[in-house]
């Protein structure tokens, strides 16, 4: 078959021939493959910068963590994948897969999951968001980012903050249900007068920070209390594309009611991924096959991987592979 293989951590994928995958066990399945999103977690696995990365094991390995695909019966389901998805024949796990929506598009089935998972699972298990509650999403211009926006309404939220780098992008999010945005491109004086306003009008209930870094630290220090009685905070870590590490005033924690968490790979218990695929991504695909939760894609082919791995994709866009 032909697949997309790294053979050293770091290196672009290559477009070759592959032995097919076995299943080794009663809880696989072997599928076709036909569309597979690119994401961050997917370069930083093949690069060997994510924590649950691991090395190309013999003569290199498939990479690609998930995908839409079809069983031997012909029905189209996304599944986790075992084996490398980024091939024409994958193994994948048989509780791990959800059924796609016949008019749901299989870009849109590939591109939508992971997002779901970064938006959905941080609002509803470790927000545990209400309705009614005020959320700001730090970092909402990316791809995920405009997913969670839109989660958040749907989830019930009275009002929903974004910021971001983009104009354009911050825009747009205004139309996908943000009701209010900030610039990240202004000056830290501005940005802390802005936060500062927003949480005295209406005291944010839940922030999902894809950013983590600078912007982390002015919005907590932003939260911090006076000594008063304050509302819940639950703020949930789940990217860091601004930095890894922040310094956090002890007084955050002491002055205000806030929770701090993450959400990620590990921070979620074996019955909250199971609910995932039994009722929270069905739902989202049920939504997007109504239109009623979109997102953007490019879609390429497979053979073209080498060139369009390091592919410069526009923000709150997904590139797609098509096989």
């Amino acid at each position: 078959m032909k697949a997309a293989v790294i053979y050293q951590k770091g290196e672009l994928p290559q477009y070759v021939d592959f032995p097919e995958p076995i299943i080794q066990n009663d809880d696989e399945v072997l599928v076709s493959v036909k569309a597979v999103a690119i994401k961050h977690f997917d370069k930083g696995r093949a690069a060997g910068t994510h924590y649950s990365s691991d090395a190309p094991q013999g003569s290199g390995r498939v990479i690609g963590g998930d995908g839409v695909c079809l069983l031997e019966d012909g029905t189209r389901v996304y599944g986790m994948g075992i084996s490398g998805m980024l091939a024409e024949k994958a193994t994948i796990h048989k509780d791990r897969m959800v059924k796609i929506p016949a008019t749901l598009d299989d870009a849109t089935g590939a591109a939508l999951p992971n997002a779901v998972i970064g938006a959905a699972m941080g609002l509803k298990f470790k927000a545990d968001i209400q309705p009614g509650d005020v959320v700001l999403i730090n970092g909402a211009t990316g791809f995920t980012g405009r997913v969670a926006v839109q989660i958040a309404k749907y989830y019930g939220a009275k009002k929903v903050i974004a910021t971001g780098r983009n104009q354009q992008s911050l825009d747009e999010l205004l139309r996908l249900g943000a009701d209010e945005t900030i610039s990240l491109v202004q000056g830290d004086e501005a940005f802390k007068a802005q936060i500062k306003a927003i949480h005295t009008q209406t005291p944010i209930d839940v922030i999902i920070d894809y950013l983590w870094g600078h912007t982390a630290e002015i919005i907590l220090a932003c939260i911090k209390g006076d000594g008063t009685f304050t509302n819940r905070i639950r703020y949930v870590s789940v990217g860091a594309m601004a930095g890894d590490l922040i310094q956090l005033s002890a007084a955050n924690l002491r002055s205000v009611d806030l929770q701090l968490s993450g959400s990620g790979l590990g921070a979620w218990s074996k019955k909250q991924v199971g609910q995932f695929f039994t009722e929270i991504l069905p739902e989202m695909f049920e939504l997007a096959a109504k239109g009623k939760l979109t997102v953007e894609t490019i879609n390429v082919n497979l053979e073209d991987i080498t060139g369009l791995w390091d592919l410069d994709v526009p923000g709150g866009k997904r590139l797609v592979v098509t096989i």
